[in-house]
């Protein structure tokens, strides 16, 4: 996985001119990508949403980890989002909230750097008191580098919606 790149590019989502979003320099502007990225970390759960083979979406909560822009979650290789992510690696995760959303879209690719792992290893321990075995070849941990992120707050939709593009 790449080491850190710079800040990605921030803007307003891609949506209807009837959902009122206004543009970036009113309103309350854009969202910082640094608060979102603390919102990431913090977050418990994550929910991943995978394409079946036969095209039908699954969702799932996961518990995982931001490391180096990067969120690094596990699962079996024999689950359905393991299978669904072999075969499509594209997903989308949302964090817990509806109210206070962040949401990333990307490609995950199997993490198998050594020192990424490692981090992974420990931010995962200290998060939730659990030292996943990374060597299990029964398991796979993933890592997503977004491409695309959305946030916004519900108070504040059509002032604070804000999209980046790495």
């Amino acid at each position: 996985m790449p080491n850190k790149k710079a800040p990605p590019t921030a803007g307003r989502p891609i949506m209807p001119a009837d959902y009122g979003i206004q543009p970036p320099d009113k309103a309350s502007g854009l969202l910082s990508w640094a608060e979102a990225g603390r919102k990431i970390a913090a977050a418990h759960n994550y929910w991943v949403s995978t394409t079946r083979p036969d095209g039908r979406p699954h969702a799932m909560p996961v518990w995982g980890v931001w490391v180096r822009e990067t969120l690094l979650f596990s699962t079996g290789r024999a689950s359905r989002k393991g299978r669904n992510l072999a075969q499509q690696p594209y997903i989308v995760i949302h964090l817990e909230s509806g109210d206070d959303v962040v949401i990333l879209e990307g490609i995950v690719q199997e993490a198998l750097d050594p020192q990424l792992l490692a981090e992974f290893v420990d931010a995962y321990d200290a998060k939730y008191k659990v030292r996943p075995d990374t060597t299990d070849p029964n398991k796979v941990t993933y890592a997503l580098r977004p491409q695309v992120a959305l946030a916004w707050l519900e108070s504040d939709f059509v002032g604070g919606a804000t999209r980046w593009q790495f």
